[in-house]
């Protein structure tokens, strides 16, 4: 720990009731993780295929809950069409083909599930494993950052030269609407790919701010979780569920508010060369146009954590690094949240300049950094006190401690419906001195 963090001390308030809502991290009065998520869909049956999905879907079609589908190979919403998806309905990707969904620029998704009858895509196999199908993939009419035509051609596989046209996306309607995604669960998705490329659970690309996205569970994804490429969107509610990849990834000019939302990782699950949020504005820089608004994302009470019983060594072994990635030109804000259980909570780019300009675009109020070796540091900087004297500063409101899971959660041992929100009610940061 530096030295402003050593004359903190931390007086915790344990409150009495459970249902209270809390300052950071996840909030509510009720567990809102209760009813529609699902922690092991491994063990679930959804039954057999009823119904083929296919090809392209080129006009309005409603899916309905007494079917169980199979997705088979890459099927394409086109031509204005609105696929609507009834609450309960089961979608199963197919493993073989690893089957994708894409509603493509103009059409929409209208997949409006429940609390208590949420729609599901999932994998088709019997012992489902993280990449056994493509995923979704939603294409708007949003901006980039990006020189020339947008395509996500290569998240496909086997793709017709026919279908390229329905993987472009992008354009300067920032208002653009592709529909309503709400009480969803996407389940072992992310499949690699011919080319080497692994695909993402569910894929925003472009996608405008009128589009709707909340309540939206992935779970054990071979990519990222969430994948948002540009566009204007906000998300509520979120959940990324031990994913091999990142669970929240921004790119590519991406505007983004992201609310009360989850990502629990796990060390012999996880990549760890991914993140819970990895925020960047390009992978090159010469891919984009710099004079154009790179990516900047907005997160508020979001609780990332790694679920494990031996932090210790799966840092020292290396299975366990940072929770956030920020790149250089690139706007990020996070408040009233908690970062637990990392080597290093948050990595600054190399490039990234640490002086007062460039930390006025990086933003941390009210985080509770919990059991991380680091809270901020720089890429290959091995002396970061600048960095946590700056965000260490009682401006920021934020406060440190080494608390175990099981007393930090209110309940982290229900493998059926754990509550990741705190346990404490307050937590007051005094100064010994």
């Amino acid at each position: 720990m530096k030295n402003f963090t050593k004359i903190l001390w931390l007086l915790v308030v344990v409150s009495g009731s459970v249902s209270a809502q809390q300052e950071r991290g996840i909030i509510g009065t009720n567990n809102w993780l209760n009813i529609w998520t699902e922690f092991m869909p491994n063990r679930v049956d959804y039954g057999e295929n009823t119904h083929i999905l296919s090809g392209n879907i080129t006009e309005d079609t409603i899916l309905y809950k007494k079917y169980t589908y199979l997705l088979l190979g890459n099927v394409f919403v086109t031509n204005n069409a609105i696929l609507s998806i009834e609450p309960g309905t089961v979608i199963k990707g197919d493993y073989e083909s690893k089957a994708t969904l894409t509603i493509t620029v103009g059409a929409a998704i209208i997949a409006e599930g429940t609390v208590t009858d949420p729609i599901v895509f999932t994998s088709n196999k019997t012992t489902k494993r993280a990449g056994d199908w493509g995923g979704v993939i939603i294409l708007g009419d949003g901006h980039t950052n990006k020189f020339g035509k947008n395509s996500v051609a290569s998240f496909y596989t086997d793709l017709k030269t026919s279908d390229s046209i329905n993987t472009n996306f992008g354009g300067e309607k920032l208002k653009d609407n592709s529909g309503f995604i709400s009480y969803v669960r996407i389940e072992y998705a992310g499949g690699k790919l011919k080319k080497s490329d692994i695909s993402n659970a569910l894929l925003l690309a472009g996608v405008g701010a009128k589009t709707t996205i909340n309540n939206v569970m992935v779970s054990y994804s071979a990519g990222n979780s969430f994948n948002v490429i540009g566009g204007e969107v906000d998300m509520d509610q979120m959940v990324s569920y031990k994913a091999k990849g990142n669970d929240y990834n921004f790119n590519y000019g991406a505007a983004c508010n992201i609310y009360n939302s989850l990502a629990v990782r796990s060390p012999y699950i996880s990549s760890s060369e991914s993140r819970c949020i990895d925020v960047v504005s390009y992978d090159n820089a010469s891919e984009v146009a710099l004079a154009r608004k790179g990516t900047t994302v907005v997160a508020e009470n979001m609780t990332l954590l790694t679920d494990t019983e031996n932090l210790d060594y799966d840092i020292k072994v290396g299975l366990i690094e940072e929770s956030i990635y920020i790149g250089e030109n690139t706007d990020f804000s996070i408040n009233r949240s908690v970062i637990s259980g990392f080597n290093k909570a948050v990595l600054l780019d190399e490039n990234i300049k640490i002086n007062a300009a460039s930390l006025a675009r990086i933003d941390f109020k009210n985080v509770y950094f919990n059991n991380c070796n680091e809270n901020i540091s720089s890429k290959f900087k091995e002396d970061n006190e600048d960095l946590e004297n700056w965000y260490g500063n009682s401006y920021f409101f934020n406060v440190y401690s080494k608390t175990n899971h099981s007393e930090l959660f209110i309940d982290l041992n229900s493998s059926k419906k754990p509550d990741y929100r705190l346990s404490i009610n307050k937590i007051l940061a005094m100064n010994k001195g």
